[in-house]
C-alpha cells in the first residue's frame, strides 16, 4: 500500500501513467505517491518552488482519485 494515497502502489503507478499527461508531472507524482518523497525535496530535485510542487501533486491526486472511484 502506498501511504499517501491508501491504495496498492501498482494501481497508483498505473493510474499515474494513464491519467497524468505531462512527463514531468508523472515523475513528480510517482516520487511523491510511490516513493513518499517530501515536498521540499521534490522542489529541490525538480528545480521548482514548493508551491508549484504542491499544485502539481494536488492536481495529480485529484486525477488519480477521480479515476479510482
Amino acid at each position: 500500500m502506498c501511504g499517501i494515497i491508501n491504495a496498492p502502489c501498482r494501481e497508483i503507478d498505473e493510474l499515474i501513467s494513464q491519467w497524468i499527461y505531462s512527463e514531468r508531472d508523472r515523475a513528480i507524482c510517482h516520487r511523491r505517491f510511490i516513493d513518499g518523497i517530501g515536498m521540499e525535496s521534490l522542489a529541490s530535485e525538480f528545480d521548482l518552488s514548493v508551491s508549484q510542487i504542491k499544485r502539481i501533486v494536488a492536481s495529480g491526486k485529484q486525477a488519480i482519485l477521480s479515476q479510482r472511484w
